[in-house]
């Protein structure tokens, strides 16, 4: 079996996704040198300069890519609790032992060599996601399949919170498109898109009032009613509960516009007094006809209400201050140019600059007078935009969806859960890095401060991707050698 390995793993691996990692790394270190070189100090393979110690990282990931092909693909399956517990104990190590760097305390410091387990925790959460769902009889509908999995997600999670790691830590929200591959009910991703929703409307309409009503709490309220209305037309036989409780929200409204040319009236108030009431009725007829939706539909109201008057409390108490200005400089709440809003303003003149062809390589000018902060890091797409513009740009986000698009028809190929859950926790997971870095460089997204994969500088982003998707190709190899 180890000579069939040697001679025939080789055969067996998609080369098509190698192809495609190997380009995304070649070009990584291309925007590497256009970001950290300089022409007077050292040269491109200079191991004291970032580019030099780039390919040192990037010759070590042959080693470990070698190391993963040559194990048996079982090995992945036994040992996966085993590699959680050991990159868990380390992320619990980290909160404690780490030093203070930009205020976080993620790396740790090893001589002089730094690493970050929580890249590391990506490829060991997702093994022990796909390890759990494997398990005989399965069903990620029942309350204790499900809670287990949220569990293994969300602990390390909560870990590299404390690590005050906030970015690292939202990755971790990319199990959730895996899960809803593997059977999760949409209304999990729904409510996640409405919490979002409702802090951002809350959010941007804060502290306006017109006449006596808060807008931000009539917005975000009515929002709720037309969702809940709407969750009860679909969960509705014959739709005639919905119809009753438009007609009593025209009604109220319609009652409250006519009262509020005699006196003040607070919109806000009615239609979260609308709410409640909806939400006694909808338990009423759960308990009555039997119908459960109607109870998790209720229950959504309740928690969209009281998400909306926690947002003041989460922004101003859970959140750190520059993380308070990143969210009002990105909704357009604040302008601080020379703080907060910096990154983004200067990211967005490098990659204007680029024009359609870009300016060539190494010749950014507004990354070599080192404009742009964190610009070979989080940064670095603005120097793929300046130095071969539009169409480097452009070639690059088609580069990586390609490699996207390769691993989501990989990862449906599988022929066991294990194989297939590990898979699409890989493709969610390099699409929630692309989405976000992209998004936060061309100021669509708030700065939350992830790497770019294969782009960003770093030997720990290096590692950590490339481990989290050699481990799939291995997988994915020993199906075609069964």
């Amino acid at each position: 079996m180890a000579h069939y390995r040697k001679t025939e793993i080789w055969k067996s691996v998609d080369w098509l996704t190698i192809v495609l990692y190997l380009l995304l790394i070649v070009a990584g270190w291309f925007s590497i040198c256009g970001a950290s070189y300089e022409f007077d100090n050292m040269g491109l393979f200079d191991p004291q300069g970032r580019p030099g110690m780039q390919l040192i990282w990037i010759a070590t990931s042959f080693v470990l890519i070698f190391v993963i092909l040559m194990l048996d693909s079982d090995f992945f399956d036994v040992f996966a609790y085993f590699i959680y517990g050991l990159v868990a104990l380390l992320l619990i190590a980290t909160i404690f032992l780490a030093p203070d760097i930009k205020g976080s305390h993620s790396w740790l410091v090893l001589g002089p060599i730094r690493l970050q387990p929580a890249e590391l925790a990506k490829f060991a959460t997702a093994l022990a996601v796909a390890k759990y769902m494997d398990s005989y009889g399965f069903k990620l509908t029942t309350p204790k399949n499900f809670s287990v999995t949220l569990l293994l997600i969300l602990f390390p999670m909560v870990c590299i919170l404390l690590q005050k790691e906030t970015g690292s830590a939202l990755v971790y929200l990319a199990f959730f498109l895996m899960l809803y591959r593997e059977g999760m009910t949409g209304y999990v991703l729904l409510a996640g898109i409405c919490a979002v929703i409702y802090f951002v409307l809350g959010m941007k309409y804060a502290g306006v009032t017109v006449g006596t009503t808060s807008l931000d709490l009539l917005i975000v309220s009515c929002l709720i009613l037309t969702i809940t209305m709407v969750l009860v037309a679909l969960n509705s036989k014959t739709g005639k509960t919905a119809k009753k409780i438009g007609i009593c929200i025209l009604i109220s409204f319609t009652i409250a516009g006519l009262a509020s040319i005699f006196t003040p009236i607070n919109f806000a108030w009615v239609a979260l007094g609308l709410l409640g009431g909806i939400v006694v009725y909808l338990f009423y007829l759960a308990f009555h006809l039997w119908i459960l939706r109607y109870v998790l539909i209720g229950l959504f109201s309740l928690l969209s209400i009281g998400f909306l008057f926690s947002v003041n409390y989460v922004f101003n108490e859970v959140l750190e201050p520059h993380q308070q200005v990143r969210i009002l400089v990105s909704l357009g709440l604040k302008d601080d140019p020379s703080g907060a809003g910096y990154n983004v303003n200067q990211s967005k003149i490098a990659i204007g600059s680029g024009g359609f062809s870009g300016k060539g390589f190494l010749n950014g000018t507004q990354t070599k007078l080192k404009y742009v902060p964190e610009q070979d890091t989080d940064f670095i797409f603005c120097t793929v935009g300046e130095e071969q513009g539009f169409i480097g740009a452009t070639a690059v986000l088609i580069l990586f969806t390609v490699f996207i698009l390769r691993l989501i028809i990989l990862a449906e190929k599988q022929d066991r859960t294990f194989f297939r859950v590990y898979g699409y926790s890989v493709a969610s997971i390099f699409f929630f890095h692309l989405a976000i870095n992209i998004g936060m460089v061309i100021g669509l997204t708030p700065v939350i401060g992830i790497p770019l994969p294969f782009f960003s500088y770093g030997g720990s982003s290096l590692w950590g991707f490339t481990i989290l998707l050699f481990i799939f190709l291995r997988l994915d190899a020993s199906r075609k050698e069964r």
